[in-house]
């Protein structure tokens, strides 16, 4: 019988060593990636039948790179194992399209159930949270939290942009060039509907990016 083949997407190698113990048993390990492009990249070449993400990682967060594989028509069943406990996270990943939702500190019996769920077209959302997920979304409070779904690039530049740096130093500390960071930096003014740079820094204030 051919086994289910898993991508694994996780920018913490001693995290990605656990998966690969937790899974192997039962599925084939198609690939181990650092960061939400090379998670694109690996899901278009190697074709796996699920990806186990986190949802923070650098470039591209992983609810940023399932948006992207969306929309180019890859309907590859996406797993988050993340520390975020809170529902805004996991209502946010669902409605990108999650097949399932599970906390980092969960039995390893959990993400395996989560993945064989996934593969069969179900969704999987951990117990511990389950039941708040679904009182929020029935009170209808279950909202995106504001800057949840910011790559981690775009967080560093909102720390520089609070630390007075001007887009040539960020792009020089982050060797980019300040085309990019002009971008990044207006692409997120715009998701979050702020009008000016003076906004967005309060914004990084307040949610304590900085």
């Amino acid at each position: 019988m051919t086994r289910a083949r898993i991508l694994l997407a996780d920018d913490h190698r001693i995290v990605a060593e656990g998966l690969k113990g937790i899974l192997s048993a039962e599925f084939e390990l198609a690939g181990v990636v650092e960061d939400g492009q090379a998670m694109i990249d690996a899901a278009r070449a190697l074709r796996p039948d699920a990806i186990v993400a986190d949802i923070t990682m650098p470039l591209l967060n992983g609810i940023e790179a399932l948006e992207s594989l969306r929309s180019d028509g890859l309907e590859i069943p996406v797993i988050f194992l993340t520390m975020h406990r809170d529902v805004d996270y996991a209502s946010l990943a669902l409605e990108a399209g999650a097949a399932g939702y599970v906390l980092k500190h969960a039995a390893p019996a959990e993400l395996v159930s989560a993945v064989r769920i996934a593969l069969e077209g179900g969704t999987f959302i951990s117990p511990s949270i389950a039941g708040e997920l679904f009182q929020a979304k029935n009170r209808g409070q279950a909202k995106s939290a504001p800057g949840a779904a910011l790559s981690e690039r775009q967080r560093d530049i909102l720390r520089l942009l609070a630390d007075g740096r001007s887009a040539k130093e960020i792009a020089k500390a982050l060797e980019i060039s300040p085309r990019t960071v002009e971008f990044h930096k207006y692409k997120v003014m715009e998701s979050l509907g702020l009008k000016n740079s003076a906004e967005l820094i309060q914004f990084a204030i307040k949610q304590g990016i900085v």
